[in-house]
């Protein structure tokens, strides 16, 4: 067999080695996003990361003023959810989607509550000090930052709009595609929640 031949056959060959072998990566494998925290809940209890244990969680952060992106965002997200609890309940179960404000000082956990429950019964909203809010952001490497307030004295809060799924033990696994709808949410967290 010629050389040439038979280079061709293994640089054909090797790329198939690995059809239906190994397990697809996460997106996120790897990432230095997430960590421990302690907030505090819609109903006022303080809640830590390990309290999510066992379960793949969505990581929404976001505000209650938000004019738009945020209850869009997560109206998707709650669409997703409603679609995974009658299609695929085993799957739904699995999951806990959780909104961390951005905006501590006007978001106590009333009004996150208030806000969370226009998407899903199972939304989890979490508040906090503002150290601790920047804490947990800086571990999920989420941008924020106030706006000098308007006319009226309301400010605005710019921040990154990511939904991250994360693992059972918390380990960053993808991005969701919050700027679709919530169908492709849907079936993105059915590919990876196993």
């Amino acid at each position: 067999m010629n050389r040439n031949l038979l280079a061709s056959i293994v640089a054909f060959a090797l790329p198939l080695a690995g059809c239906g072998g190994a397990p697809e990566q996460p997106p996120l494998a790897g990432a230095r996003i997430g960590g421990g925290f302690a907030l505090t809940d819609q109903d006022g209890k303080t809640v830590r990361d390990t309290d999510f244990a066992g379960r793949y969680r969505i990581v929404y952060f976001g505000y209650t003023y938000c004019p738009d992106v945020c209850p869009t965002d997560m109206a998707k997200i709650g669409q997703a959810m409603k679609i995974l609890d009658t299609d695929s309940p085993r799957i739904a179960n699995k999951v806990v989607p959780i909104f961390i404000t951005v905006d501590p000082e006007r978001d106590t956990p009333a009004v996150v509550k208030q806000f969370i429950a226009n998407f899903h019964p199972r939304v989890v909203g979490l508040t906090g000090s503002p150290q601790a809010i920047a804490d947990v952001a800086k571990k999920y490497a989420v941008y924020f930052k106030k706006q000098a307030p308007g006319p009226g004295g309301g400010y605005m809060v710019d921040h990154l709009a990511v939904a991250f799924l994360m693992g059972p033990n918390g380990e960053p696994i993808a991005s969701l595609p919050i700027d679709k709808d919530g169908a492709a949410i849907a079936e993105q967290i059915r590919h990876w929640v196993k």
